[in-house]
């Protein structure tokens, strides 16, 4: 960046930020954004409310009122900064992850601090712990919706909450039903997402996936071993147990159906996954050089809350190439003919969130809050969304748009270029003409698939159109 464009960029912050005037009712209170915000785009190594204000000749309290005392609508600001991501940057290839951070603290009165696991110190250490939705296309991302996950030791000590201003209503819940309140808040304010995908941490909850499948929502989930389901689909009756027994006639598997098994032993043990080759593919070029995992995929049943099998998805095996002992578990809900390169792609694009979080952590001071009000961290979390948000559209702006940067389906069916390259494409998987009956976007006859035939995946599947959730109006 030369200096003609960091002298343009003034104007252009103070046009950007204006978009967010409504969020205030006096202008003095308004007149504080600008100030925050360029506090966190200076040099200054630390970027709480202290440095920037004695920056500026300011008293520092002046900034510590206006993030947790001056009456301003923070909701409406991050509503805003949504609507501005679906307004300019949506796209039939968008991809939203979820994912949460932890920041060090150390004292007891930050909001929602606590000895839990920290990945910023790779430990248990005290911290505060958030969890976020990120959006990433093409080369763009960014964080577009945060809450804070209060620790049931907080949420059973009321005075406490009080004193840190958590609202009455707040308690503790699991980080998932966080995640999906983010989700469709995003959503009502007109952000579509293609693809979700997260790690096991939030993989885990067949609850969670469940309520994902419900909203319509393609996704790629991490999943950690012990996650089971049936790779043949057993049969489910309502029929009662013995004759004459009136009770209610619930779902249930058909007696002698073969139980489950877990995505771990399947690999071990079932046929379709132990006896397939694996298929090397290029995920994209890292730092420290290409990455290439090798790959078995499969049609598999998820087992629900239910005990019941669920909708038919895909299962895919990734081990490292360079550390064939690395072994990840995706399960991903899509069309049967959605491509392995797809949902590998989908798969990977976790490295979006978490450059999100460094470089508003080693450049905006996301971790830099000091605070001991729960409406002054939201805030100070919104308003580093906001400035980031900035960051990553003039960083868009310089580079110059890209199209195809993340090889996920276009209209028409056809693969846009990307950074996965299958390493044999020239035979076809057998998946798609033997299980399209499967999936219920695709309604037809069933037949059945032979029982210990093998699932050979030398190639991608064929490829067609997804159909992401559609946007909620405004």
């Amino acid at each position: 960046m030369d200096v003609d464009q960091i002298r343009l960029l003034k104007p252009q912050l103070r046009k950007y930020l204006q978009q967010f005037d409504d969020c205030f009712l006096r202008s003095d209170t308004r007149g504080h954004l600008p100030v925050y915000v360029e506090g966190q785009l200076s040099d200054l190594p630390r970027k709480n409310c202290e440095p920037i204000a004695d920056a500026q000749g300011i008293p520092p309290r002046t900034l510590q009122q206006f993030l947790s005392l001056l009456d301003w609508n923070h909701g409406l600001m991050k509503t805003k900064l949504q609507q501005l991501i679906a307004a300019e940057h949506a796209s039939l290839h968008s991809i939203g992850i979820i994912d949460e951070t932890a920041c060090p603290k150390k004292g007891e009165k930050t909001p929602g601090v606590q000895r839990q696991w920290c990945g910023a110190t790779g430990k248990q250490d005290n911290c505060v712990v958030t969890v976020h939705l990120g959006y990433a296309v093409d080369d763009f991302h960014c964080l577009v919706d945060h809450e804070l996950f209060l620790p049931e030791s907080w949420s059973n000590d009321r005075p406490r909450c009080q004193r840190a201003d958590i609202p009455d209503d707040m308690v503790h819940r699991p980080k998932t039903d966080i995640a999906l309140e983010l989700y469709d808040r995003s959503r009502s304010n007109g952000i579509g997402f293609a693809w979700l995908t997260f790690d096991e941490g939030y993989g885990k909850s067949v609850a969670f996936l469940d309520a994902l499948r419900v909203r319509g929502q393609c996704f790629v989930a991490e999943v950690p071993v012990t996650c089971t389901g049936w790779i043949e689909k057993p049969r489910v009756t309502t029929r009662a147990r013995r004759r004459g027994d009136r009770r209610a006639k619930r779902p249930r598997l058909v007696a002698g159906s073969p139980p489950f098994r877990t995505v771990r032993d399947m690999l071990e043990q079932e046929p379709e996954l132990r006896e397939q080759p694996w298929q090397a593919w290029h995920v994209k070029d890292g730092e420290k050089g290409p990455m290439v995992w090798e790959v078995k995929h499969v049609w598999f049943y998820p087992r629900g809350v239910d005990d019941l099998p669920q909708a038919g998805s895909h299962l895919f095996v990734a081990r490292n190439v360079l550390e064939p002992e690395k072994i990840k578990y995706f399960v991903g809900h899509a069309p049967l003919e959605t491509s392995r390169g797809v949902l590998l792609k989908v798969a990977f694009s976790r490295w979006r969130v978490e450059r999100c979080f460094e470089d508003e952590k080693t450049e905006l001071g996301f971790d830099h809050f000091e605070g001991r009000s729960y409406v002054g961290l939201i805030r100070h979390q919104t308003i580093t969304a906001v400035t980031h948000l900035f960051l990553a559209r003039q960083h868009q702006a310089l580079r110059g748009e890209k199209s195809g940067a993340n090889g996920l389906p276009g209209a028409h069916r056809r693969r846009r270029p990307g950074a996965i390259v299958v390493a044999d494409g020239r035979r076809r998987d057998p998946l798609a003409a033997t299980r399209r009956d499967e999936h219920p976007q695709n309604p037809a006859p069933q037949r059945r698939f032979p029982k210990k035939s093998s699932q050979t995946h030398p190639s991608s599947l064929t490829q067609s159109e997804y159909h992401p959730a559609t946007p909620a109006k405004m």
